[in-house]
């Protein structure tokens, strides 16, 4: 079996580059992939180059809602196949009531994006919400090596912010996203090898040869999680092609992540 842990897919205001959702099945499908972990992240409102970094745009609470309204309909189309994130942003005191609704209908987790660090105090309340009801907290990371990129997302949580946040909750299930979505990879699984609880998922576009291996080395196996956050081709052939054992393969095309619905089932 293979569960993509980080997806995503089109809603009515967002499209995310496929020309509709039964694309996204149609790959799946040919790249033996049973089921996706999905969210429709709230809209990136980044400022323009002519604008200050600082004035990063929060969506509103009614269009958080209509996002996840989106995926809990691609959950009821695609039944057995999708599996849906709760998409929030944690300085809302709505969120906790919106993660209830969402996890009431069938979700299985939250997906937060770069609005706020994870070590945040606001964020306290949604992960200690993840302890009590055991659900995976899947967070947008990266560690940048350019200048230029820090300026438009200075709220984005790297490996340390992980780590740190791992201190303080160290029975939440914690995910942080795409080690290949770009920037430092190697620094980023260092800072992680303390951090029990914070799984590395391998989704992004990046395709460096000895990713997984290092992962599987400095964190084992038992802790990456096979995603593609869209880049699907790369996302299963980068499993496919890594020097590790059937055994640490199988756990991370599913076994890892099952391991984690199965906690709160």
């Amino acid at each position: 079996m293979r569960i993509d842990c980080h997806n995503h897919i089109n809603g009515k205001n967002i499209n995310w580059g496929w020309k509709s959702n039964d694309l996204l099945i149609d790959a799946a499908d040919k790249l033996e992939i049973d089921k996706l972990a999905v969210s429709i992240p709230v809209n990136r409102r980044y400022p323009t180059r002519d604008e200050l970094p600082t004035s990063i745009k929060l969506p509103t609470m009614e269009e958080i809602i209509e996002n996840n309204n989106d995926v809990l309909e691609a959950m009821q189309r695609y039944k057995g196949r999708i599996l849906g994130y709760c998409s929030i942003v944690p300085g809302f005191k709505e969120s906790i009531s919106e993660i209830n609704r969402c996890l009431d209908k069938g979700m299985i987790g939250v997906k937060v994006y770069n609005q706020y660090k994870i070590w945040d105090p606001v964020f306290y309340p949604i992960i200690e919400k993840s302890i009590e009801e055991k659900f995976p907290i899947l967070v947008h990371g990266g560690f940048s090596t350019s200048g230029e990129e820090w300026d438009f997302e200075p709220n984005m949580s790297h490996a340390a912010d992980f780590a740190y946040v791992s201190k303080l909750y160290p029975e939440a299930i914690i995910i942080e996203g795409h080690i290949g979505g770009g920037g430092d990879w190697e620094w980023a699984i260092k800072h992680l090898r303390n951090a029990p609880n914070i799984y590395l998922d391998t989704g992004g576009s990046v395709v460096d040869e000895g990713m997984i291996e290092m992962a599987v080395k400095e964190l084992g196996a038992e802790r990456i999680l096979f995603a593609s956050d869209m880049s699907m081709e790369a996302g299963v052939a980068r499993i496919l092609a890594a020097d590790i054992t059937d055994e640490q393969r199988e756990n991370i095309f599913s076994k890892n992540f099952q391991e984690i619905l199965d906690k709160r089932a």
